[in-house]
């Protein structure tokens, strides 16, 4: 008897330790560190974004001669694009000038050509030339023309030195230019004016 009291309070006491086991406690969650953002370069500033420039022609008095005009820097110089109307039919001389003024009458106040090497006047396919000069335009029969050319290989646009056209004039002569008569090419009256402008690139 006393035997049997012995094993059930063995057995007792087992079963009481086995309901008090600790529990097993979960490993603790490994702490990640908060991942940076990955970095991202600024956009590189377009070359092209420097280089575009626009000039809005109006004509002079008791002339009817408008349009637009974009102009480019790429390698080899500046290239012109545009559409201009209300031209006699025929051909016309087309010139940069020295400078961005068109508030005379008659255009006078946009100045000579744009020279800044003082050089003298010939076709800008041979040397020696003005930066300004460029190639006649050709209007058809209903005095539309559509220009896309490149000017003189030494001007740019935006650069601030002495080749930069930005703040120049652009002018549309009445008659073809000779390429030889000093120093405006025999070129006549001018028709339009307009004034070249810093334009943003289009993308």
């Amino acid at each position: 008897m006393r035997l049997t009291h012995t094993l059930l309070c063995a057995a007792t006491v087992l079963a009481l330790a086995g309901c008090n086991k600790p529990e097993p406690t979960a490993a603790p969650e490994a702490i990640t560190e908060p991942t940076a953002p990955p970095e991202t370069s600024a956009p590189a500033t377009s070359e092209a974004a420097m280089t575009m420039a626009k000039a809005t022609l109006k004509p002079t008095q008791n002339n009817k001669v408008a349009g637009e005009l974009s102009f480019m820097g790429m390698e080899g110089g500046v290239h012109v694009t545009g559409t201009l109307t209300g031209l006699p039919p025929g051909e016309h001389g087309f010139h940069i000038h020295e400078k961005g003024d068109c508030s005379a009458p008659d255009g006078a106040s946009a100045g000579g050509h744009f020279n800044p090497d003082g050089a003298e006047h010939g076709q800008v396919t041979a040397d020696p030339h003005h930066a300004g000069d460029s190639n006649n335009i050709t209007a058809d029969a209903q005095g539309n023309v559509t220009i896309d050319q490149m000017l003189s290989s030494n001007v740019d646009i935006g650069k601030g030195d002495k080749y930069d056209i930005v703040g120049k004039g652009v002018i549309v002569h009445e008659k073809a230019d000779d390429y030889k008569t000093q120093p405006t090419g025999d070129a006549g009256g001018r028709l339009a004016c307009g004034v070249i402008e810093a334009a943003p690139a289009a993308m």
